[in-house]
């Protein structure tokens, strides 16, 4: 490549990548600091495990991590399993590239239903955008073709309270779909709620945060209804 298209390649690619280290900046030290050992488990695990090319990439928080029934839940596609109990948007930015490129998948689905809780350390659904499209850019640099997916935050009866900025929050991640190529929304919340608009207490444990086995039987279909639609979708097209 000749020398001044070097240099226009790496003047357009500065700002981005700038951009994306000033945006994981503060989040560097208490992720690395809460999470290092997590991720490096997923690196020892990368050594032994061997997945089909054409697997589905699950990444995120403790219901990605607790879901063992995964394989079978979500047959005939090959899954591949990565997520850590308390992870947040921010952590998951931090160590997406760590998280993603090591393997190889026909989609990859993120759900992270950390970081608005109801507190007052609560991140905006501004923080939370950012940090989502940072993650969905690092799994389009490494694999452009392969669709990204954005798994609804559920609403629970432990963090009902927090429901209306949750609900913000997903309406963000229902824009990023919206307005990114080759990224989708998976909407699961009304799903999980009684007619009155309260959680389903038969679809979670006992701590009313995570799935039961008939939460997941029920997230296992609304996921993979609409892994066929698109990735069929995309194969027609073809």
């Amino acid at each position: 490549m000749p020398l001044t298209c070097l240099i226009l390649f790496a003047v357009l690619q500065t700002p981005l990548a700038a951009q994306d280290a000033d945006l994981l900046t503060p989040y560097r030290a208490a992720a690395q600091k809460k999470w290092a050992k997590a991720i490096d488990e997923f690196d020892e695990l990368n050594k032994t495990e061997a997945h089909p090319a054409d697997s589905i990439l699950f990444i995120g928080s403790s219901s990605i991590r607790r879901w063992l029934t995964m394989s079978t839940d979500m047959a005939p596609y090959a899954t591949v399993r990565r997520g850590y109990g308390g992870a947040m948007y921010t952590d998951m930015a931090v160590f997406a590239e760590r998280v993603v490129s090591p393997h190889q998948y026909r989609a990859l689905v993120m759900f992270v239903g950390n970081g608005v809780v109801g507190a007052p350390t609560d991140h905006t659904p501004d923080q939370i955008e950012q940090l989502t499209r940072h993650i969905v850019h690092v799994s389009h640099q490494h694999q452009p073709r392969s669709p990204v997916f954005l798994i609804e935050i559920t609403p629970c009866e432990k963090r009902f309270d927090a429901w209306p900025k949750i609900r913000a929050v997903n309406a963000r991640l229902r824009e990023i779909a919206l307005s990114t190529p080759h990224t989708y929304f998976i909407p699961t919340a009304s799903h999980y709620l009684k007619a009155d608009g309260t959680p389903r207490p038969e679809l979670f444990v006992e701590d009313k945060l995570h799935l039961s086995e008939s939460g997941y039987k029920l997230w296992s279909t609304l996921i993979r209804r609409r892994l066929d639609d698109v990735l069929q979708a995309n194969v027609n097209a073809e």
